[in-house]
C-alpha cells in the first residue's frame, strides 16, 4: 500500500506541477506529458490514479460542505473561513475554481487519448473510462453545488489554448453530470466493488442518486428525479453493504462493510484529514477531569483545537442515542462543562501522538438509506420513507420513528436524522440547501449565522476568475 500511495503522489506531482492560474486553465497536455504518458495501455491507470488525489482534495475541504451549516462553533481558537459567518461578497470569501477545472481537464485528456487506444483487455479500457467519467461527474457536481451555473468544458486543453466559456445554467450542468454517470454505469464491466477507494458501478449509482436528489429539489426536477434516485439507490442495495453494529466502527475502521466509497488517508503518506482541526491539543485541555476520554493530541501539529459541535447540533440527539460518544464528548474542568470536542474522526493514537488519519467517507450505507428515505418522502410515499429512516434510528438505539406521518413532518425527521447520523461528514450544508429548496426548512432562520442576512446560497467568484474571461459573470446576488 505504501509503494502504491507513493506512486500516486509522484503521478499527481507530475500531472500538476506546472501552469498559471487562468480561468479553466489545465496543463496536463504539455509536450513533456504527451511524450511520457499515453504511449502504451499501462500509462492510463497511473494517470487516472493521480486524478483521484484531486477528488480527495475536494472531499477533504469542509469550507463548502460543512462551514455554512449549523454544525460547528469555535473551540479553543478558530479556523473558520468567511463561509462560516456567511460574510460573503464579491471580494470576500470568493471561489477560485481553477483547481476544479484542472481536474476536469485531466479527465477530458484521458477520455480523448483512450478513445482510439487498443487494450489487450477491453474490460480494462472500459473500467478506466468509467472511472474517468465518474471523476468528471463528481467534480462537476461539486462545482454546481458551490456556484450553481458553471462553464461546461468537455475538451482537453492544449498548452495555452484556454477556452473562453460562459457559465451554463445549472440544469445543463446537471444534464452533463447524469450523462457522464450513465456512460460510466454502462461501461463498468462488472457490478462489483473492487475497492473502496475508487469508483465502481455501485459508487456511480450512489453519485447519480445524490445528483438526482439535488436536481429534484434545487433544480425543480420533482417526481421524475426522485424516482430516478430511488432506482439508482435500489441498485446500490444489491452491492452487499451492511450497517456496522457498532457505530464507532463506521469512521474508524478503514474500508469497512458499510463504506461504499472513501478517500484514503494514512499517516506520513497523505497528511491529515479535516478532522485535524477538531482535535484538541494537550495544553488546551490540561487539567480536565475527564482527560482520558478526550481525543487530545500532544501538540498543535496534529490537533488544532479549532472546532466543536454546536449546541444546535447536540440538541438533535436524544437520551440513549448510541452515536453520542462517537460524535462528541464534553470536557469537564472540575464539574464545569467546557468544550464539546468532536469524536467522529478521532484519528489514530500512535506511540508519539494522535494523528488525524481516518479515511474521508464519500458514501456509506447509513447515508444511502437516508437518501432513499428522502427520495420516497419526495414522492409522498411516507411509509417507505419511514422504513428506510428507521434503519439508522434502530442501529442508534433510539427506536423506530413514531411521529406524524405527513410529508413535511417525515421530511423534517429525515433532515434531523441526517444531522445525527452524518454529523461532521461534510454533507450538512448541501443537505440544508436541498431541504430549504424543497420547502422543509427556511435555511435563513435555521442556520444561526444566516439570521437577518440575505447572503445567496451559492458562492461568489474570485476577481481573477472574472478578469481572465470576459464571458464569465458574477454569481447572482453579488
Amino acid at each position: 500500500m505504501k509503494k502504491i500511495f507513493q506512486l500516486l503522489i509522484l503521478i499527481s506531482l507530475l500531472i500538476t506541477g506546472a501552469g498559471c492560474e487562468k480561468l479553466l486553465e489545465v496543463t496536463p497536455q504539455s509536450q513533456i506529458i504527451d511524450e511520457v504518458y499515453f504511449q502504451n495501455e499501462g500509462d492510463f491507470e497511473p494517470y487516472v490514479t493521480g486524478i483521484y488525489t484531486y477528488m480527495r482534495g475536494l472531499a477533504n475541504n469542509i469550507t463548502y460542505g460543512t462551514e455554512r451549516s449549523e454544525e460547528l462553533v469555535s473551540a479553543l481558537n478558530s479556523r473558520f473561513s468567511n463561509a462560516w459567518s456567511h460574510n460573503l461578497s464579491s471580494t470576500v470569501g470568493t471561489v477560485d475554481y481553477t483547481y476544479w477545472y484542472r481536474t476536469i481537464g485531466h479527465c477530458n485528456l484521458v477520455l480523448e487519448k483512450i478513445a482510439g487506444f487498443s487494450f489487450a483487455s477491453e474490460d480494462t479500457k472500459k473500467r478506466i473510462m468509467a472511472e474517468t467519467y465518474c471523476l468528471r461527474a463528481y467534480t462537476y457536481f461539486h462545482l454546481t453545488r458551490v456556484i450553481g451555473d458553471a462553464a461546461i468544458m468537455l475538451q482537453a486543453v492544449y498548452g495555452d489554448e484556454t477556452p473562453q466559456l460562459p457559465r451554463s445554467p445549472a440544469n445543463d450542468v446537471m444534464k452533463q453530470i447524469i450523462s457522464d454517470l450513465d456512460k460510466a454505469i454502462s461501461l463498468f464491466p462488472a457490478k462489483t466493488i473492487t475497492g473502496k477507494y475508487r469508483f465502481s458501478y455501485y459508487a456511480a449509482q450512489a453519485l447519480k442518486a445524490d445528483a438526482k436528489l439535488w436536481s429534484a429539489k434545487v433544480l425543480g426536477g420533482g417526481l421524475s428525479d426522485f424516482n430516478d434516485a430511488i432506482t439508482a439507490l435500489t441498485e446500490v442495495e444489491k452491492a452487499g453493504l451492511t450497517l456496522r453494529a457498532d457505530f464507532k466502527e463506521v469512521t474508524t475502521t478503514r474500508a469497512n462493510t458499510e463504506v461504499l466509497l472513501a478517500a484514503f488517508y494514512l499517516r506520513d503518506e497523505s497528511g491529515s484529514n479535516y478532522g485535524l482541526n477538531a482535535l484538541p491539543y494537550l495544553s488546551g485541555v490540561k487539567g480536565a477531569a475527564n482527560l482520558d476520554s478526550l481525543p487530545w493530541c500532544n501538540t498543535t501539529t496534529y490537533g488544532q483545537g479549532a472546532y466543536q459541535i454546536s449546541a444546535k447540533s447536540k440538541a438533535l440527539y436524544g437520551a440513549g442515542d448510541k452515536r453520542i460518544p462517537f460524535t462528541w464528548v464534553t470536557e469537564r474542568q472540575g464539574t464545569t462543562p467546557k468544550v464539546s470536542w468532536i469524536t467522529k474522526l478521532p484519528g489514530t493514537k500512535y506511540a508519539d501522538d494522535r494523528v488525524s488519519d481516518n479515511d474521508v467517507i464519500l458514501y456509506r450505507l447509513g447515508d444511502l438509506y437516508l437518501m432513499q428515505a428522502e427520495a420516497y418522502a419526495g414522492i409522498d410515499s411516507t411509509t417507505k420513507a419511514i422504513a428506510y429512516l428507521n434503519k439508522t434510528r434502530v442501529r442508534a438505539g433510539i427506536g423506530s420513528y413514531a411521529g406524524a406521518t405527513d410529508k413535511l413532518s417525515v421530511e423534517k425527521e429525515i433532515l434531523d436524522e441526517r444531522g445525527r447520523e452524518l454529523f461532521f461528514e461534510n454533507k450538512r450544508w448541501y443537505d440544508l440547501v436541498r431541504f430549504h429548496k424543497g420547502g422543509t426548512i427556511d435555511v435563513y432562520t435555521y442556520v444561526p449565522n444566516l439570521a437577518n442576512k440575505t447572503t445567496p446560497l451559492f458562492w461568489p467568484l474570485a476577481a481573477n476568475v472574472i478578469a481572465n474571461n470576459g464571458q464569465i459573470k458574477q454569481t447572482d446576488g453579488y
